[in-house]
């Protein structure tokens, strides 16, 4: 249990990586204002959760200057100030270049860049007024070290540019108290990969294992506790972005 309790903001927290997120800030005592694009999603979670007087659904379009707006102003209201936001919201799509669709890059831009930026920069905001607080993106390790093997023009794009953008924008608030790092997972094992997949996803990483979700949980929960640590884009993927094997 924490000994202050943090008010964590966690997007994409109804399944998979987020879920995981959410059930680890409230198992140490913390607040978790949790978002989704649904509310039927979001209701699922939290009963799940149950941890009912510590996690506030706030249901919406990531994508939308709005939703971020009412994450902060509710999350404001109810647990009086935001001290972490957990960027963890997005899809992957990996395919070659040719076969991307237009809905494909609405999409990916959508939830990965705009669910972003707009929900970001509400923090920055509100955390530079506190002069605290810890922003961490998860992005992807894919997007650091490119591999023939699998094609993702799109991730790669979107989740490089918010590699940069993480140490840029450390520098920007470190005066201000806030501190901003990235985690950027390779293979982990969700429910994304269908299980015909491991064999082949063991190749692209060269301890030849597949990581855990809590693998990622972890690496999130340093960052956000990290005194002296920001700017960092901290890969969990077995060593594949350490260079060829």
């Amino acid at each position: 249990m924490s000994n202050h309790p943090k008010t964590v903001v966690i997007t994409g927290a109804s399944s998979g990586i987020g879920f995981a997120l959410a059930e680890a800030y409230l198992a140490r005592g913390d607040n978790v204002v949790g978002n989704a694009r649904t509310q039927q999603r979001l209701d699922a979670a939290a009963a799940r959760l149950g941890h009912p007087d510590n996690f506030l659904p706030v249901a919406g379009d990531i994508a939308l200057p709005a939703t971020a707006r009412a994450i902060f102003e509710r999350a404001s209201a109810r647990f009086g100030k935001v001290d972490v936001l957990v960027n963890n919201a997005g899809i992957f799509i990996a395919k070659p270049v040719g076969e991307y669709t237009e809905d494909d890059v609405e999409n990916i831009v959508n939830i990965n860049l705009k669910g972003f930026f707009y929900i970001t920069q509400q923090a920055a905001a509100h955390m530079s007024a506190n002069r605290a607080g810890h922003i961490v993106s998860i992005t992807a390790s894919l997007a650091m070290q490119p591999t023939a093997q699998v094609p993702a023009l799109l991730p790669v794009l979107i989740k490089g540019g918010l590699n940069h953008a993480t140490r840029g924008l450390a520098l920007e608030l470190a005066p201000h108290g806030v501190k901003v790092s990235a985690v950027a997972p390779g293979i982990i094992d969700t429910p994304l990969h269908g299980a015909g997949t491991h064999d082949f996803l063991k190749t692209l990483s060269p301890s030849g294992e597949i990581g855990q979700v809590r693998d990622v949980v972890d690496a999130v929960l340093y960052l956000t506790g990290a005194a002296f640590t920001s700017g960092v884009v901290l890969p969990v993927d077995g060593g594949a972005t350490a260079g060829r094997w």
